[in-house]
């Protein structure tokens, strides 16, 4: 048996709206980076983008466990003498409080061009709004769908009534062979 290799035609996307209330932080950030990556599906290949797009809302409202607040420690050079700058993730989460979940997630992913890829469909908010919303399907959409599988339906009739007489076709012309032997 061969191993599965998925195909970019075999992923199918789908939107993960994630609420962030009350939750730990690094237990939410792996739930996020799994959805990421593409492992709860069973098409998962490690060199593939099977993964879904992922947005996290109430950013805001993570919490941190112990005294990581205070003692948890992010830290970013500028490339110039001196230039060392940190922040806790105290003081992170009150400036900047999306940047938390995306540094945890960003760290859980393959550090390769393909986790950037993956690092691109998430989106995380601070409160509970958001713009890219899954759209629901309007009165007008939904009579269109209805039409189109009505079509199909009768197309699929009017195929299956054309292929009868061809199958009698053929067994008159048997028997008419088989009368002149």
């Amino acid at each position: 048996m061969k191993t599965y290799s998925a195909k970019p035609i075999d992923i199918k996307r789908k939107l993960h709206v994630i609420d962030a209330t009350d939750k730990t932080l690094g237990r939410l950030s792996s739930q996020v980076a799994k959805l990421l990556m593409g492992k709860h599906k069973p098409i998962y290949t490690p060199n593939q983008d099977t993964g879904d797009f992922v947005t996290v809302i109430n950013a805001a409202k993570v919490r941190a466990t112990g005294k990581k607040a205070s003692q948890k420690v992010y830290y970013r050079h500028s490339n110039y003498p001196g230039g060392l700058k940190s922040i806790t993730l105290g003081r992170l989460m009150e400036q900047f409080p999306t940047r938390a979940i995306e540094y945890a997630v960003k760290g859980m992913l393959p550090h390769t061009r393909l986790g950037a890829r993956m690092n691109r469909k998430l989106k995380v908010y601070a409160g509970p709004e958001f713009p890219n919303k899954p759209k629901e399907k309007t009165e007008k959409a939904k009579a269109k769908t209805a039409k189109v599988k009505e079509k199909a339906k009768a197309k699929t009739a009017q195929a299956e009534v054309k292929e009868k007489p061809k199958a009698k076709a053929k067994t008159t012309a048997k028997a008419k062979t088989s009368k002149s032997k």
